[in-house]
């Protein structure tokens, strides 16, 4: 995004060692062992976890956000039947609301009017997905934001809706403030928003501070915030400028040094406050993401392991950003897109919305969907030298999925799974495309997602576990997921 060049220096997620369990070495067994028990099952990961993130100038796109928009709505409800869409970046700190207007999207004049809203309320339903929505805090507009709240509180029932008041505010200077603008006058300015709109929309909850880069301001929000304050919110993009010679696909899949420090601090800010924490704005590159890097097959893997990681971190979730972005176009990152030249809610002579895109980075949040609800599993198990990480969940039934992500571009690996004798069949789901760098030819499951949002996926392999332990390759640049089923 723009107003992000310090972004990178400042704050980032990345894979962490202690969280992954990894162990580096100098070289790795020619069979990477893995192990694990199912009493130590630890955490659940939240049924809300995944998310999408949307400039509010996507709102105000005609016939998108709507619940006629079948493929749409499809292709949303595949990543989960019970997300978070976020409305916000740096547009809502320009956008207007005018009841009764014209809706107009642009990058510094959006326009969100009644309709816009009474679409976005089906939208909701048909997905089952609740909301985020931030409101204009740049501009001043307290008037406006109240009434705008409740008007949205009106359109999609203030149980679904959480708010935030200001994008970024810990980079509002220059754009918004004057320099020298800090979380005090932030704090101040957000209690009057927040206690006039929480006298317009009783029961009325809010999320905070929406930070780009300042820990600090979360851990200070979480210590002062009143009980109506529900969430912590911070965003992260791995990479950054595009223009920079460091955005890579290697870079993209290497540790980000930062994460460690970055997530122990909202933990800390989360525990302390007693509420949850989530990465509410965030992709693979800011700045509308990276061509040949943020919308190449490596995204896919990337995508899967950093969901992993950010709800290892305990992390409520993440707004995965899509769409139209702050500077009018649509982003490389973005996991759905219109086909070239079909206008975004264009229907077809059955009135089917059409013409709809997964992007690799969309079957990496897909395996992750795929992985299954329940509680996060701790692995044993030795990597060596291989650029290599795998991840559990174990669900209520007590299957287990194993996910092992493979980011060695050009070798293979052999895995070997000793689990408990209680589970007798394995059913394997490979995440995989013909390259790293390849935007095309993405499947999981054996499938691939058609244009109107369908999907099915099928297991390549189903077998019979011997009593001891048994082999999966794992080739180069994919992912496998592994259900392994009592017996």
């Amino acid at each position: 995004m723009n107003r992000r060049q310090c972004l990178t220096a400042l704050a980032g997620v990345a894979a962490v060692t202690a969280l992954r369990g990894r162990h580096a070495a100098a070289a790795g067994p020619r069979a990477i062992p893995i192990s694990f028990d199912p009493r130590e099952a630890g955490a659940e990961i939240s049924p809300r976890f995944m998310g999408l993130g949307y400039e509010i100038s996507s709102v105000a796109i005609p016939g998108l956000l709507r619940a006629d928009n079948r493929s749409y709505v499809r292709m949303v409800r595949n990543l989960s039947p019970r997300g978070v869409v976020r409305v916000g970046g740096n547009t809502s700190d320009y956008a207007a609301w005018s009841p009764d207007g014209q809706a107009l999207s642009a990058p510094k004049a959006t326009v969100v009017n009644r309709q816009s809203l009474e679409d976005l309320a089906g939208f909701l339903r048909a997905t089952g997905w609740t909301l985020i929505w931030g409101l204009n805090l740049g501009q001043n507009r307290e008037e406006e934001a109240v009434r705008e709240a409740r008007a949205v509180a009106d359109a999609v029932g203030t149980p679904s809706v959480t708010f935030e008041i200001g994008n970024e505010p810990d980079l509002f200077a220059p754009a918004h403030r004057a320099r020298g603008y800090d979380f005090e006058q932030w704090w101040t300015q957000y209690g009057s928003y927040a206690a006039r709109i929480a006298k317009a929309v009783p029961g009325a909850a809010f999320a905070g501070p929406d930070a780009a880069a300042r820990t600090d301001w979360v851990a200070e929000f979480a210590r002062r915030a009143p009980a109506n304050v529900k969430l912590l919110t911070h965003h992260y993009y791995r990479e950054g400028p595009p223009a920079s010679p460091a955005s890579t696909i290697d870079t993209l899949l290497q540790p980000d040094p930062k994460l460690a420090r970055m997530l122990a601090e909202l933990r800390t800010a989360s525990q302390a406050g007693d509420r949850p924490f989530r990465i509410c704005e965030t992709n693979s590159c800011f700045g509308g993401g990276k061509p040949g890097v943020s919308d190449a097959f490596a995204s896919a893997l990337w995508a899967l392991e950093y969901l992993f990681t950010l709800a290892e971190a305990g992390a409520q979730g993440l707004n995965m950003e899509t769409g139209v972005n702050q500077l009018g176009f649509v982003s490389s990152y973005s996991p759905i897109v219109a086909t070239a030249g079909v206008p975004a809610g264009a229907r077809n002579a059955s009135g089917e919305a059409t013409g709809y895109i997964a992007r690799p980075i969309y079957y990496g949040m897909l395996a992750f969907r795929h992985a299954g609800g329940g509680r996060l599993l701790p692995l044993r198990y030795d990597a060596g030298a291989a650029q290599m990480t795998a991840h559990a969940v174990i669900a209520a039934d007590r299957r287990v999925t194993l996910v092992l992500i493979n980011k060695e571009p050009a070798r293979d690996l052999e895995i070997r799974v000793a689990p408990p004798r209680e589970y007798g069949l394995a059913r394997v789901f490979p995440l995989s495309a013909p390259s790293l760098e390849r935007r095309a030819g993405v499947r999981f499951g054996a499938s691939a997602v058609s244009s109107d949002g369908r999907w099915t996926p099928a297991p390549t392999e189903t077998r019979r576990l011997p009593h001891a332990a048994a082999t999966f390759q794992l080739k180069a640049a994919s992912a496998l997921l592994i259900q392994l089923l009592p017996a």
